[in-house]
Parts: C-alpha cells; sequence; structure tokens
C-alpha cells in the first residue's frame, strides 16, 4: 500500500505540476505584448503567404499563445520563430525586438528583410539561439554579435539554389535578388567559449580566416563552405575537441594540413575539398585516433606525397575523396583494413604501378575509383574479392586488358551496373567465349570504353538488356552499326562518335528506341538521314558523308529535340519548314552542306526559343528575313559563307542576348548597321568580305559592346576615321582577366548557359597569316581586323589600350602618320599586320617588347630610319619591312639609301690613256653651234634687234587670232589685251601663256640691248 500510494501520489505531483505548468506559461505581460505588436507593426509582409505574424493581434488571448512566440513561466517572450512568413521589409537597430531582454531563441530564416544585420542584436544577452539562414540580410556582419557571450547555435547559411523564393514574395511580384553577406567576417565569433554550432555557407563574398581557437573549445559544428575563406588552419584546431562536423568546401584555404587533426577524436565528418592545400599530409597525423571518422573528403587540392594506409584502418570509415591532388602513391600496408568503406575514389592523381593488393582487401567497396592515373598491371583474378561493387572506374590509365581476361575478372561481380575502362588498350581479339559465359556478364546500365582500340563491337553487349547509357567512341569500329543496338529498350545515351561507320543495319522501323542523346558524329555514315532518331532531345550527326536531302517531316518530329547539327555533311536541297514545329529546339547547326534556296521566314521566328543558328557555308540566296521576334532568344548567329544579299535586318535589334554574329563572307550591303550598339552582351561581330560602306562611327553610342572580344569587318568599303570613341568601352580587350599568355590556351568554359552544355561556339578568324577556326572563342581570344577598306587618319592612340588584344590587323588601308609609340602597352599582342598604308616616321622602340609577337607585317609604307636593333624585330623576315625606302638595318640593308659605285679609275693613270674620238667631235661641234649665234648677239646690236623681230613674227604666225592685239612701236613689241573680261575663259588662258611669252622675251631682249 505504502508503494502505491507514493506511486499515486508521484503521478498527482506530475499532473499538478503539468498543469500549473500550463497555466502560467499561458501568461503574458503587457509590455512584451506591446513590444511584439509593435515590433509586427513596423514590418512588411504578405498577409496572405504569412503563417506567423498575421495571427498575431490584440484580443484577448495571450502573446504567449501566438504562432512562433515561446514565453517562460513569468510571462517573458523567449524564443520567437518567424521562419518562412513572407517578411520584405528591413530589420534596423530601432526595432522593438531589441527591447525583448529575455529573448533566448530567435528564428527569422527563409525571408527576404533587404536589409544589413543590425548592430543591436548584442542587446540580446541571454540569446542562444540566432537563426538568420536566408534572410535577405546583406553587407558585413556586426562585430557586436561576437558579444553574445551565451550564443550556442548561429546560422548565417545561403541555400545554393533560389526555390526559396516562391516562399519570399507574393506569386505576382517578380522575384528580387538574393542578398549576399559580405566583408570581413569577425573572428571574435569563433571565440565565443558556448559556441557549439556556426554554418555561415554559401556567401561567396564574406571573407576571413580562422582564429586561434580556444582550448577545450565548445565548437561541434564549423560550416563555411563556399565563402571566400582563406589562409591556413592553426595547430589550435586541434584544442576543439568536441568537434564533429567540419566542412571547409569550395573556399581558399591553403597551407599544409596541421597534424593536430589527430587530436579531434570525435570527428565524424570532415570536408576539406576544393581549397589550396598543399604539401604531404603530415606523418604524425595519424589517423588511427579518429574511430568516429566517417567521411573525409580532400578532393580538388594539390596535396602531395603518400596516401597514408592508417587512413583505411579507421573502422567506422565509409567515404573517401581524395581525387583531383597530386598523390604520388598509396602506401602499401598487411594490417587489417576496414571492412565497412563503401567509397573510394582517388582519381585524377599521380599514381602508378599495380594497383595496390590492400585495395582488394576493402570488401565492403561499392564505389572504386581509380581513373586518370597511371596505374598498370594485372586486376584478375585480385578483383573478384571486390564481390560487392557497384561502379567501377578505371578509366585513363595504362592497363591494358583483353577480353578473355575481362570476361573472367568482371563476370562474378555481379552487382556491376557502372563501369568505365575508356582511355586504356584493350586487344581486340576474337572471344571464343560461349554464349552462355558472355551472357554472364553483369548486366551493366552505364559502359564506357571510348578510345580502348576497339575494332567491333563486344559480342557481349547483344546480351545486355539494361543498359541506360553506352560510349563506344573514339576508337577504330569499322562497317555497321548493328540492328541489335537499336533495340535496347533502356537505352537513353549512345555515343559511336569518331569511329569508321559506314551505316546501318536494317530494318530501321517499328523500333521501340527510347534514345534521349544520340552522337554519330566523326564517321563515314552514307545514304539518307535515317528517321527512327529524330526523337533525340540531343543529336549530333556531323561530319559523316550524308548526301541526301533533310527529310521534308523533319520537324513533325521534334518534339523534344533541344539539339541538332547536321554539319559538315553533304545535305542538299532547301530547309524543310517543318523545323519550324520544333519548339522546343536550342541549338541548329546545318552549316557546311550544299543547302541552298532562302531561310524561311519561320525558322527567323523561331528565335524566341531558339539559342544557337548556323546556317553557314551554304549556297543560301535571297535576304536574311527581317523577322527575328520581340523577345529573341538568340544567343549565337552564323550567316558565313552563304550568297546571301541586301541589308542586314534591323529586327536582330531585338536578340538582346546575342553573343556570336557571323555573316562574313555574303553580299550584304548597306551602311554599318548602329542597330547592333544596342547590343550590349555581343562578344563577336563579324561582317568579313561583304558591301558595307561608309564610316563605322553611330552618332548616338559611345562606349559599345562592353564584352567584345572580336571585331572583324574586313574587304568591305568601309571608310573615314577608325571609331575612336569605341575603344576606350572594349573592356574584355583593355583586361580580360579569363585570359592566359596565349592563343594556344583556349580552354573549356561553361558560363551557366544551357545550350552551351552540347555547342562549343566558334568561328573563323585570320591572323597570322592563316584563318583559324577558335573553339571556344568565348573565353579569351581577342581579335581586331579592319583591314581591306579606305579607313583614312592616324592610328588612334586609344587603340594602343587594348592590353588583352592578340590580334589587329589595320592592312590595305590609307591610315597616316607614325606608329603610336604606346604600341607597347599591347603586351599580348601575338600578330601585328600595317602593311599596305601611308605610315611615315621610325619604328618604335617599343613595338620590339612585345614578347609574344610572332608575325609581323610592316610593309609598304613611308617608314624610315634604322630599324630598332638588338631585339627580336630582327627575327622577321625582310618581307616584313619591304617597301618602305627610307627603312634600313636588319633584316634590311645596313646602310640608308646606297649611292652608287663610282666610276673605275683607268689603270695606266695618265690624262691620254684612252681617247673616243667619236665623242670628242660631237662636243667640239656643239660648242662652235652655239658660240655661232651666242657671239652676235653679243658683240651686235644689228643682230640682237633682227633676233627679237624673229620672235614676234613667230609669236604672231603661232597665235593669228590675237594678231590685232599688239602694236609696233620702234622695232618692240607690246602685249595690248583690248577687252579681256569678255574673252571666254579658255582665251584668258591662253593670253596668259602669251604673255608669259612676251614678258620672257622681252626680258632676253632687254637683257641682250644691255
Amino acid at each position: 500500500m505504502k508503494i502505491e500510494a507514493v506511486l499515486l501520489f508521484l503521478v498527482i505531483s506530475i499532473i499538478h505540476s503539468t498543469c500549473l505548468s500550463h497555466v502560467i506559461s499561458g501568461l503574458c505581460l503587457d509590455d512584451q505584448r506591446s513590444l511584439l505588436l509593435q515590433f509586427k507593426n513596423n514590418l512588411t509582409f504578405d498577409p496572405i503567404g504569412s503563417m506567423t505574424l498575421s495571427s498575431w493581434n490584440e484580443s484577448n488571448t495571450s502573446c504567449c499563445e501566438w504562432s512562433g512566440v515561446t514565453c517562460d513561466h513569468h510571462g517573458h517572450v523567449t524564443g520567437l520563430d518567424l521562419s518562412d512568413d513572407g517578411i520584405e521589409g528591413a530589420l534596423d537597430n530601432s526595432s522593438s525586438l531589441f527591447s525583448l531582454q529575455h529573448l533566448q531563441r530567435l528564428n527569422l530564416a527563409d525571408n527576404y528583410f533587404n536589409s544589413s544585420i543590425p548592430s543591436k542584436f548584442n542587446k540580446l544577452e541571454n540569446l542562444t539561439y540566432l537563426n538568420l539562414a536566408s534572410a535577405g540580410f546583406v553587407g558585413q556582419v556586426p562585430i557586436e554579435i561576437s558579444q553574445l557571450a551565451r550564443l550556442v547555435t548561429l546560422d548565417l547559411s545561403t541555400p545554393n539554389d533560389d526555390w526559396v523564393y516562391s516562399a519570399l514574395v507574393p506569386q505576382h511580384q517578380e522575384k528580387p535578388d538574393r542578398g549576399l553577406l559580405v566583408g570581413t567576417f569577425p573572428q571574435g565569433i569563433f571565440q565565443i567559449t558556448t559556441l557549439s554550432y556556426i554554418d555561415i555557407s554559401h556567401n561567396p563574398y564574406l571573407h576571413g580566416s580562422f582564429p586561434e581557437f580556444p582550448r577545450n573549445g565548445s565548437l561541434r559544428t564549423i560550416r563555411t563552405a563556399h565563402t571566400n575563406f582563406s589562409g591556413g588552419l592553426p595547430l589550435s584546431i586541434g584544442n576543439l575537441v568536441h568537434l564533429s562536423s567540419l566542412d571547409l568546401s569550395h573556399c581558399n584555404f591553403g597551407g599544409t594540413l596541421p597534424s593536430s587533426f589527430s587530436k579531434l577524436t570525435k570527428l565524424n565528418e570532415m570536408d576539406l575539398s576544393y581549397n589550396n592545400f598543399l604539401g604531404a599530409i603530415p606523418s604524425s597525423a595519424h589517423f588511427e585516433g579518429l574511430q568516429s571518422l566517417t567521411k573525409i573528403h580532400l578532393s580538388y587540392n594539390s596535396i602531395t606525397g603518400s596516401i597514408p594506409s592508417s587512413l583505411f584502418m579507421i573502422p567506422s570509415l565509409k567515404s573517401v575523396l581524395l581525387s583531383h591532388n597530386k598523390f604520388s602513391e598509396l602506401e602499401e600496408s598487411t594490417l587489417v583494413f576496414s571492412s565497412r568503406l563503401e567509397y573510394l575514389d582517388v582519381s585524377c592523381n599521380n599514381l602508378s604501378g599495380s594497383i595496390p593488393p590492400f585495395i582488394f582487401h576493402l570488401r565492403g567497396l561499392s564505389h572504386l575509383n581509380l581513373g586518370n592515373n597511371k596505374l598498370s598491371g594485372p586486376i584478375y583474378p585480385s578483383i573478384i574479392q571486390l564481390s560487392g561493387l557497384t561502379e567501377l572506374d578505371l578509366s585513363s590509365n595504362k592497363f591494358n586488358f583483353s577480353w578473355p581476361m575481362l570476361l573472367d575478372a568482371l563476370a562474378p561481380l555481379r552487382n556491376l551496373t557502372v563501369l568505365d575502362l575508356s582511355f586504356n588498350k584493350i586487344d581486340d581479339v576474337k572471344v571464343t567465349a560461349t554464349d552462355v559465359a558472355l551472357s554472364t556478364f553483369p548486366q551493366l546500365s552505364f559502359l564506357n570504353l571510348a578510345s580502348c582500340n576497339l575494332k567491333t563491337f563486344p559480342g557481349f553487349l547483344r546480351y545486355q538488356f539494361g543498359l541506360y547509357d553506352l560510349n563506344l567512341s573514339y576508337n577504330q569500329i569499322q562497317g555497321t552499326i548493328p540492328n541489335w543496338i537499336w533495340r535496347q529498350y533502356y537505352l537513353d545515351n549512345l555515343d559511336v562518335s569518331h569511329n569508321f561507320l559506314t551505316n546501318f543495319e536494317g530494318p530501321l522501323h517499328n523500333l521501340t528506341l527510347q534514345l534521349s542523346t544520340l552522337y554519330l558524329q566523326f564517321n563515314k555514315l552514307q545514304g539518307p538521314m535515317p528517321d527512327f532518331l529524330y526523337y533525340a532531345s540531343t543529336a549530333d550527326y556531323s561530319s559523316n558523308n550524308f548526301n541526301s536531302l533533310i527529310p521534308a517531316d523533319i520537324g513533325h518530329h521534334m518534339h523534344g529535340t533541344i539539339y541538332l547539327s547536321l554539319a559538315n555533311n553533304s545535305f542538299h536541297g532547301s530547309i524543310p519548314h517543318s523545323l519550324c514545329n520544333a519548339a522546343r529546339l536550342l541549338v541548329l547547326d546545318l552549316s557546311h552542306n550544299k543547302i541552298s534556296g532562302k531561310i524561311p521566314h519561320c525558322l527567323i521566328k523561331l528565335g524566341m526559343t531558339l539559342a544557337v543558328l548556323n546556317l553557314g557555308s551554304n549556297n543560301l540566296i535571297g535576304h536574311i528575313p527581317n523577322a527575328f521576334p520581340n523577345s529573341c532568344a538568340l544567343q549565337t548567329i552564323v550567316l558565313n559563307g552563304n550568297q546571301l544579299a541586301g541589308i542586314l535586318p534591323k529586327s536582330i535589334e531585338y536578340c538582346t542576348a546575342l553573343q556570336i554574329l557571323d555573316v562574313g563572307r555574303n553580299q550584304i550591303v548597306g551602311a554599318f548597321p548602329c542597330f547592333l550598339c544596342n547590343i550590349s552582351t555581343l562578344h563577336v561581330l563579324i561582317l568579313r568580305n561583304n558591301k558595307f560602306h561608309g564610316p563605322m562611327g553611330c552618332p548616338k553610342n559611345n562606349n559599345v559592346w562592353n564584352m567584345i572580344q572580336i571585331v572583324d569587318v574586313a574587304f568591305n568599303n568601309f571608310s573615314g576615321e577608325l571609331p575612336v570613341k569605341w575603344f576606350s568601352g572594349w573592356k574584355k580587350m583593355i583586361s580580360n582577366d579569363d585570359g592566359a599568355n596565349s592563343i594556344q590556351s583556349l580552354i573549356q568554359s561553361y558560363d551557366g548557359n544551357l545550350f552551351q552544355l552540347y555547342y562549343q561556339d566558334s568561328t573563323t578568324v585570320t591572323g597570322k597569316g592563316q584563318e583559324m577556326e577558335l573553339v571556344k572563342i568565348l573565353t579569351i581570344f581577342t581579335s581586331i581586323d579592319f583591314s581591306y577598306n579606305q579607313f583614312e587618319g592616324p592610328i588612334p592612340k586609344e587603340l594602343m589600350d587594348l592590353k588583352a588584344l592578340y590580334l589587329l590587323n589595320l592592312s590595305h588601308n590609307a591610315l597616316s602618320g607614325q606608329i603610336p609609340s604606346s604600341i607597347g602597352n599591347l603586351s599580348q599582342l601575338e600578330s601585328l599586320d600595317l602593311s599596305k598604308n601611308s605610315l611615315e616616321g621610325e619604328i618604335p622602340t617599343e613595338l620590339a617588347n612585345l614578347n609574344f609577337l610572332s608575325v609581323l607585317n610592316l610593309s609598304f609604307n613611308h617608314l624610315t630610319g634604322r630599324i630598332p636593333t638588338g631585339t627580336q624585330l630582327q627575327s622577321f623576315e625582310a618581307s616584313s619591312f619591304e617597301g618602305n625606302d627610307g627603312l634600313y638595318g636588319p633584316p634590311l640593308t645596313k646602310t640608308p639609301n646606297p649611292l652608287p659605285p663610282p666610276p673605275e679609275v683607268p689603270p695606266c693613270g695618265s690624262l691620254a690613256c684612252e681617247v673616243h674620238w667619236d665623242l670628242v667631235s660631237a662636243e667640239v661641234g656643239l660648242v662652235f653651234g652655239l658660240g655661232s649665234i651666242i657671239v652676235p648677239l653679243l658683240f651686235w646690236k644689228r643682230w640682237r634687234m633682227r633676233y627679237c623681230q624673229f620672235l614676234d613674227k613667230t609669236l604672231c604666225r603661232i597665235f593669228p587670232q590675237l594678231s590685232h592685239e599688239y602694236e609696233r612701236r620702234g622695232g618692240q613689241t607690246y602685249r595690248v589685251l583690248e577687252n579681256s573680261s569678255k574673252v571666254p575663259d579658255r582665251h584668258v588662258s591662253r593670253s596668259n601663256e602669251i604673255h608669259m611669252l612676251h614678258q620672257h622675251k622681252r626680258s632676253t631682249c632687254d637683257e641682250l640691248e644691255k
């Protein structure tokens, strides 16, 4: 009975305390209610989307019972949860929120305050939990937060996607830009002694470094992923003995890994991937002590040395990612290894030799990635021990397999679904295995045998019924594509490109093909285009020998097609109008065929969805339709190499996202299309080889094309001065931060545009004396070609500010003046052509400082002076400087304007060595004849008078129509022009000539008279 009484008393006590607690917690102090209502009234929020603030009102209901409000037993507000409540208004230091002095927990996450974090948070001295994740706060993190001495949890993170926007603002409003924290993160926050959890991830403009951590720190979780944190990890990180989760991925941390990691015995997850850590893993960092570690990610760093075998002895370890480093070996060991390790990725390192035997003792492995190393040697029979493998990647190594060995090694791996052996060598010997043996090969969903030296289709493939992704590209497979491939019901991605395939095995109808991506490019496929492949979202038929009409109904089957390329074939006929039905098409490439006729208007209207339109190098005629839609989405337009005429349609200006416009090598006419200046996104403009004319300047456009990288207007009739006012706006040419030091360093780049997942932009430019097709030109290449026009005036000094320019061609114009000495600013220049102009003056010595210059042509100008010596200019051929009469020095002549050689002196040394009497007689006769005339004139007056009269008569005989204008007086003649104003212009001109003759005669007679 006593026991029952005690139990009854305990039950009654618990019920009483619970009820009392419920009643007391329901109380609400008036000042707390007032502060909450004031806080609400100063916020802007969506009353429909709000589930919390909209329920607060001044009714008799206790504020402690309001949604999102928690109180203590005294009626003080201790907790507020306003997360995801559609708040849009700003929060400032004057908010009544900071008067809730008993507040311990505050959650404002997933709102859009669009203001800086108030500094008054330090007034909430009792705060232990502060969650401002994705709350829309911007700017600096206030240092005052480090004064919250009782803070346990701080979350300032931002999600990596924008799905939360739908909860932030009403659906009818435009989504606002998500705010991000910036500036230096206060180090003192990490040193709050009570802090256990801190998350500031996905704030890429937030930077800082770690301080020295206090001894026996309370931190359990640190997340700085996707920030700009940098610096090294201090040894004092070992003081965080309670740390269980450390995520520093996608930052700029560097230096070596501290050996004090071995002290973090409670560490469960460590992600240091995508940083700048280097050096070897310290030998003192024994991983045996990390008994709780389940995940270690060090991928995408520069760590060198050995991968310690002690790492694989951690009994709880499940995932090890060490890819994209510079590890040179895997330490071997004979000790017992973890049987729980499931995921091991050491790809993209410098591992060589055979696979260490201990790898095959990790019996729990399901994913093994050793790709992109230098491994070789056998894998059979050791790999049989990894019976639980589901994914195996040995790609891009130096393995030399044979089909019999692969069948024996991989057949027992019944769970294997993903196999990548690409970029190794497989001896393609004929397999004598039975159909039963071939059919026992694991049923794969992903198989990559690219670049494996295959000459035939592997026989076991006909027994695969679950293939989803098959890649046989870059092999030497010849002949026919077998029909059984098209009967793979689940096949979604097929790549047989870069082989020697010639045709398809039939029949090709009534197939249940569900292909999403198909790559047939770079084969020798011929005949008509197969019509059973229209349904793929991505289809590349380019660089084959297809030589038929494009099927007239092709567009009716392309309901889901995103990418279609028929380039580099021999398709002929016109462009089918049915293509206009491909409403989801993003990329259409029909270039380098024999397609004729006009461009369909409806195809241009498809620009509402189309991102890339390439019709270059065909036989298209007519005008470019002026039908680009108002909501044009085109980013690339290539019509180069056709016979298109007329003017460039003005509706192109609607394509406000246009990056590449190439209409070169056509017959397009008209003035420079100034409406293109309104397209600020333009990277490439090619008007080459057309019939454009007039000046290039546009009256209302300065500072155009901040993103421009290639401008080619060569072979037109443009005139006037170069467009000086534009050059200062070409920011990409002034400083290309994405660039490198050579054209050869054109690298892959994906800038977020969907279509570039499939399509590599390319164009053709002229430089270095040859045409070059540049792929991925949007990355770094810069070029200006104004050659073969009628530009005049000096070379603008503003052009010399384009420091990131690679190619400059101003040849075959009428440019004058000197080469600017500031040409030395073009430090990246590799090709310079100023030939066939009227440039003068000396070659500036600064030109010799262009270290990357490999092509130079200054020929046929009016340059003078010595070619700067002792420089690389002497390495160019003399043809680079020819046609400049005033130039001298290597590689031309050594002296300026060499004089003809002097006459040879007779060797005998006597005046009478040799006399040419025939020359002497002619000279004597000439002297005698002149003397017989001049001497009488000098000494006899009568002769002089008759000479003057003779001249008068001669003139009158030559010009009889004007003889009445002269009178003889005293044996002398004077010109009397009676009415010169009535004489026609040609007679006045002739009279002037006569007057000059008489004046000459008169002066001659006067001289003789004297």
